[in-house]
C-alpha cells in the first residue's frame, strides 16, 4: 500500500470530500480550542505579545514535512504523485502580501475567520463577508489582471529544485529556521511582557 492513496484509486471523488470534509471539520476543532478563533489572540503575535500562532503553525508545518519526508525515504509515498499548485511569482507575492495585510487589519486569515464565525464572532462573519466581497470584486477585474496574473509563471516546482539542493537539505534548514523563530518568539514575548510591566 502505498501514499497518495487517491492518485492510486484507492478511493474516488465522492470519499475524498468526506475525509475532507472530516479532517476540516477537526481541524477547525482544534483551531477553536487553541484560542485562534480570536481576532485578538491572533493579531497579537503583530505586536510579539502572544507568539502561539506562529509557534501551533510552525510546528505543524515542520511535523507535517518531516512526515512526508520520510514516508518518501521510506518508499510509502511517492513525492512526484503529490499535487502541486503551479507557481507565477510576481503575482502570488503580491497575493501573500495583500493577505498578509488583511490579516494584521482584520486579525484573521481565511481559515480562522470561518473558525470564528462557526461560534458567532461578529468581526469574523464581517471579514468572512469581505473575503466573498473580494472574490466577487476579482471575478470583475480578472480581464484586466489576467496578464499580472499569469505572469512569472515557473511551473510546478519545489524549493530543492529551484536551488538544486537535496530534501534533507531544505528539511533540516527549515527545522533549524523552526527553533531559531521558537527561541525569538519567546525572546519577543519576554521583552514585551517587561515592556508591559514597566507601564
Amino acid at each position: 500500500m502505498n501514499a497518495p492513496f487517491y492518485k492510486f484509486d484507492m478511493f474516488g471523488d465522492e470519499f475524498s470530500l468526506i475525509v475532507a470534509f472530516i479532517i476540516g471539520i477537526g481541524f477547525g476543532f482544534f483551531l477553536e480550542r487553541a484560542g485562534f478563533g480570536s481576532g485578538r489572540k491572533l493579531a497579537a503575535q503583530f505586536y510579539f505579545t502572544d507568539m502561539s500562532v506562529l509557534k501551533v503553525m510552525f510546528s505543524a508545518i515542520v511535523t507535517a514535512m518531516l512526515g512526508v519526508f520520510y514516508l518518501s525515504w521510506i518508499g510509502f509515498m511517492d513525492l512526484s504523485l503529490v499535487y502541486l499548485t503551479p507557481t507565477y511569482l510576481a503575482p502570488q507575492i503580491v497575493g501573500g502580501l495583500l493577505l498578509g495585510f488583511g490579516f494584521v487589519i482584520g486579525g484573521y486569515c481565511p481559515g480562522t475567520s470561518a473558525v470564528a464565525c462557526s461560534t458567532g464572532r461578529i468581526d469574523a462573519m464581517v471579514y468572512f463577508l469581505g473575503i466573498f466581497g473580494g472574490i466577487f470584486v476579482f471575478g470583475f477585474v480578472f480581464p484586466f489582471v489576467k496578464d499580472f496574473y499569469y505572469s512569472t509563471p515557473m511551473g510546478k516546482i519545489t524549493l530543492p529544485q529551484w536551488f538544486n539542493i537535496p530534501y534533507g537539505v531544505l528539511v533540516f534548514a527549515v527545522v533549524v529556521m523552526a527553533v531559531g523563530a521558537f527561541a525569538a518568539a519567546e525572546w519577543g514575548e519576554k521583552k514585551m511582557a517587561r515592556k508591559q510591566a514597566e507601564l
